[in-house]
């Protein structure tokens, strides 16, 4: 029996890699299947189970939760015919399996039992409503937002670029900058509020200095090390070619340190990040950081957990863009670094 056992269960083995390597070949994506059902349990879980106290926009998020399931059925249906789109879908399968069951624990801990207490955790159908109802203030925010981060991190990025490459080449530069660096470089760009909103004549070019400053910090000490980094031999073969000073800058030292300022620059991101929701929640009459304090004084934190959400996606797809960016920009390191 020792000896069967083993070779039954090799044998079961087998076969199901086989049935799934038939699977494969034909297109068919079973864990599709079970996707789009787990999402049409959630739009059934949503309009059958009454909940305690009445939901706005409930028939709206089942309708949503029936489109994924639609769309999850159209890919397993038509096999590979989509492309990249297919494979795509395919890849997250695990992931909407999790997306259905998530969505429907958070429903029935909020809108059918109670057990998380209202107002302090929202349920899946209010925080749709806030995207639907409070779209106009919601959207505002996003903009200013964007507007006001893409100044501070734009500025505080060519600000630590061109610091870097300064620090990283001149050795006079390097013993009057690197001390500054070391002194102010580790305090929270945070610490500077009460100094900024006196000395910057508004509250959005302080909010803009902050975000700059916490951008430019990594962004000068990873161009830095990627300046100095770079291999002495490149720098006498072009002089022996008769190059000039900028163009060893410019067309060896700058195009070598790239990596390195991409750190800086990724790093950079998450900082002003953080900096720009503080400071919108200053003197500011718009943003996502004046959004959740807007949220928090009127105890709507379905209002607040809708702007969290966009602030998750927002940061991620910036981070996204820069990525692509990179691997347009180093081609020959794509996908060195992942996100």
């Amino acid at each position: 029996m020792a000896s069967i056992e083993p070779a039954l269960s090799e044998r079961i083995e087998g076969a199901v890699r086989a049935r799934a390597a038939g699977w494969t070949r034909l297109g068919i994506w079973p864990l599709g299947l079970l996707a789009a059902a787990g999402w049409v349990g959630v739009a059934a879980l949503i309009e059958l189970w009454p909940e305690i106290i009445p939901q706005p926009y409930g028939g709206q998020l089942a309708l949503i939760a029936l489109v994924i399931a639609a769309a999850l059925v159209v890919v397993v249906a038509t096999g590979r015919l989509l492309g990249a789109i297919s494979d795509s879908v395919r890849y997250y399968g695990p992931w909407f399996i999790a997306g259905a069951v998530i969505v429907a624990i958070w429903e029935i801990l909020t809108a059918k039992t109670g057990l998380l207490p209202v107002p302090f955790f929202s349920s899946p159908q209010s925080v749709l409503a806030v995207f639907l109802d409070d779209w106009n203030r919601l959207g505002i925010s996003i903009w200013y937002s964007v507007l006001l981060l893409t100044k501070g991190y734009v500025l505080g990025a060519l600000a630590g670029f061109v610091t870097g490459i300064t620090v990283g080449w001149s050795q006079a530069a390097s013993y009057w900058v690197h001390p500054v660096l070391r002194l102010i470089g580790p305090l929270p760009a945070t610490a500077w509020l009460p100094l900024a909103f006196f000395i910057f004549p508004t509250s959005g070019t302080a909010s803009v200095f902050l975000i700059a400053l916490a951008t430019a910090f990594p962004v000068t000490i990873l161009t830095w090390s990627g300046i100095a980094s770079v291999n002495r031999d490149y720098y006498d073969i072009a002089r022996t070619l008769g190059a000039k000073p900028w163009f060893l800058i410019l067309k060896v030292a700058v195009p070598a340190a790239l990596p390195h300022v991409f750190v800086g620059l990724f790093m950079g991101l998450g900082t002003s990040f953080a900096v720009l929701v503080v400071a919108e929640m200053l003197g500011v009459k718009a943003g996502l950081g004046w959004y959740l304090q807007w949220a928090q004084g009127w105890a709507a934190y379905s209002n607040m957990y809708a702007a969290l959400l966009v602030m998750a996606l927002m940061c991620s797809g910036l981070i996204t863009v820069l990525f692509r960016l990179r691997d347009w920009t180093l081609s020959w390191q794509k996908g060195l670094v992942r996100w």
